[in-house]
């Protein structure tokens, strides 16, 4: 078996990172992926480079480290869909499928014959996820959504950032990202009510809707007061202190998420004094005089390096951790011990096998499997076409040279 979701079939017209997301989690979980790419192009991502995963001589391979990053556990196939004969063999294709997962701009697969109102009919139990910036409805629906542009719109750039700085978006596409993992979580429970009924159904996951999702404690705070947040830099709006500090030799963070855990800090920074101060004794003062907790608070954990605080501060079971930087995450024991970073064989790197990060879903029953590397441009069109299709070797190489495949 290879996994929760072995037997379930996925057609894969995604690229860039929020729909290559979601078909991953579902390849790791076990479902087959066809990612479908258009021919000598293939996903935008595939040319997201340098960097490029090493060969055996450490030497560039052809294949990005962004692409692999997204799309392993899926079978490559090249087709136009612009092609008459490219839209029939899709149709062909999905007559074997259960999901098919899109993140083309709204309307634009409509225009080949394959958006959902299209195929719906034709194919009832088909579960048809479309992940897009703003949906399929809503005066933005036409526009393009990419991962900064949600970040600015959907607020998250104006809570991120130094008080007195620029807004700043998060480090990673977690716009692209969470928006993949709605889908995925989507498309799940659509298949459980596919195995129930027998009926597919439409997914709708826009960019924006989930950025504002997730907008959490801080866009509650503002419908619950009407008052817009402000940047707060790495402090907490709600909990002090709960950010990072300086310490003698550079930073660490502190998470007090409580007074019992304030005192304990004290505790451990000899600064028992302080809890007869009014300003200091509760949380909910603490908030109101962020300011001068936090002044005051930097200038004790100043007085010694990190790694003393991090010693001292575990000992008291105070939350804290050093801030590292990607060597020393994948380096950390850990990290290491969860066996997230993991290597697979692939046919550009000469023999070297590639690093990947890894899922991070753990199942004690049915765990992620690792079947198939990142896929080169159209590697498994021929095995798909034949396998799923019957087509001989003369029907692929016609195609081939229509440009079809």
């Amino acid at each position: 078996m290879n996994g929760p979701l072995d037997g379930l079939k996925v057609f894969d017209l995604t690229r860039i990172l929020a729909g290559p997301t979601c078909t991953q989690i579902l390849g790791d979980l076990g479902a087959e992926i066809i990612k479908i790419e258009r021919p000598e192009v293939g996903d935008d991502t595939r040319n997201f480079a340098p960097p490029y995963l090493p060969d055996d001589k450490g030497a560039d391979s052809s294949e990005s480290a962004y692409f692999a990053g997204a799309n392993r556990n899926k079978r490559s196939i090249t087709l136009n869909l612009s092609d008459p004969e490219g839209q029939a063999l899709a149709k062909r294709l999905l007559a074997d499928c259960d999901v098919l997962v899109e993140n083309f701009k709204t309307g634009t697969l409509a225009k080949y014959g394959l958006g959902y109102e299209d195929l719906k009919a034709e194919f009832p139990r088909l579960i048809y996820c479309s992940v897009t910036g703003f949906g399929q409805t809503g005066p933005y629906a036409s526009r393009p959504g990419y991962d900064a542009l949600i970040q600015a719109m959907g607020g998250a750039m104006s809570l991120t950032g130094e008080p007195d700085g620029e807004p700043m978006k998060v480090g990673v596409s977690i716009a692209d990202i969470m928006s993949g993992m709605y889908a995925g979580v989507s498309i799940l429970a659509a298949v459980r009510h596919q195995a129930l009924t027998g009926e597919g159904q439409q997914i709708d996951v826009s960019m924006l809707d989930v950025h504002v999702s997730w907008l959490a404690n801080q866009g509650m705070s503002y419908l619950a007061t009407g008052e817009v947040p402000a940047r707060l830099g790495n402090m907490h709006p709600s909990i002090v202190p709960y950010q990072v500090m300086p310490s003698a030799d550079g930073y660490f963070v502190l998470s007090v998420g409580n007074d019992p855990t304030f005192e304990r800090f004290c505790g451990v920074a000899g600064c028992e004094a302080l809890l007869q101060d009014d300003r200091f004794r509760t949380a909910t003062e603490r908030v109101r005089n962020r300011d001068h907790v936090t002044e005051t608070l930097n200038d004790i954990t100043r007085q010694h390096p990190s790694a003393w605080w991090l010693a001292a501060l575990e000992k008291a079971k105070i939350g804290c951790g050093p801030i590292n930087d990607l060597k020393q995450v994948f380096d950390d024991p850990q990290v290491k011990a969860r066996e997230m970073v993991i290597e697979m064989d692939h046919p550009a790197t000469g023999g070297k096998p590639a690093k990947l990060i890894a899922s991070p879903i753990k199942m004690s029953a049915t765990p992620v499997t690792y079947r198939l590397a990142p896929p080169m441009l159209g590697q498994h069109t021929d095995e798909v076409l034949r396998e799923k299709l019957g087509l001989s070797d003369a029907d692929i190489a016609a195609l081939r040279g229509k440009g079809v495949v």
